[in-house]
């Protein structure tokens, strides 16, 4: 399996995961421009795409996804309640979505996707353990907190791709206005770097060997602030995981597992 997120941010997210020919994208909250330059330097095309998996309807996750379905004819899978909320705004994505249920499986080629709830305050809000070729990828992005079902879909995977999305004191003291800190400081906001090393320290005690940091906020946290916080927690264990920080806006490196 082939991991590279191509933007991680609160301004736009992207991941393609791919497996022998089958690619898919983890939403689009980028450009269509922005995907075909990505996929490009990957020598490939939209075209190439097998699907667009969706996590949940916030814009910085589906910017780019009513160009993609208009121009590439991209097919777009989505929890009941978020496809029925993409189609609503956008009618066109209709003919293209496949809508199954939360805490349930797809597959598309030889990658079973199970989705797993999130806390995070958007409708039906998932996140996903990707399974193929005989290996295990979490992808868990906009979590407000980490729940059991969090925790189990967790549980043995040999990647991870996880939220440290703000430093508590930089949110706390920076310009953002109170009731938007309070919501991404709650446990329907977004993970803190502390939250993301205490799940870090998990994901690494139960056998993966290496972990990507995402969605970081641009002003309420730094990559190294991030890496420092998480790497902390998992010299504390001694685990020997390899730990990275995605790009905000631009794809990152191609991770093979």
């Amino acid at each position: 399996m082939r991991i590279r997120t191509l933007a991680s941010s609160s301004s736009g997210n992207c991941t393609l995961v791919s497996q022998d020919d089958t690619h898919i994208l983890i939403d689009c909250g980028i450009s269509m421009r922005r995907v075909t330059g990505a996929l490009r330097a990957l020598d490939l095309t939209p075209g190439d795409l097998s699907g667009i998996v969706m996590t949940h309807a916030h814009a910085d996750h589906i910017c780019g996804l009513k160009m993609m379905a208009k121009y590439h004819a991209a097919r777009v899978f989505a929890t009941r309640i978020t496809g029925e909320i993409l189609c609503e705004a956008t009618p066109e994505l209709e003919k293209c979505m496949t809508l199954f249920d939360a805490s349930g499986a797809i597959r598309i080629g030889p990658l079973e996707i199970r989705s797993f709830r999130t806390m995070h305050d958007a409708p039906e809000s998932v996140g996903y353990r990707i399974e193929g070729g005989g290996k295990a990828l979490l992808f868990a992005t906009d979590l407000g907190c980490v729940t059991r079902e969090v925790a189990e879909a967790a549980r043995g995977v040999d990647m991870a791709v996880i939220e440290a999305n703000h430093d508590v004191e930089l949110l706390r003291t920076g310009p953002y206005p109170y009731p938007l800190k309070r919501r991404i400081l709650s446990d329907r906001g977004h993970l803190s770097n502390d939250a993301s090393a205490a799940l870090a320290r998990a994901i690494a005690d139960g056998g993966a060997r290496r972990i990507v940091l995402a969605h970081l906020s641009e002003q309420n946290n730094t990559p190294r602030l991030a890496r420092d916080t998480v790497s902390a927690a998992l010299r504390e264990l001694g685990a020997e995981t390899e730990l990275a920080v995605a790009p905000a806006r631009c794809a990152g490196e191609v991770y093979i597992i």
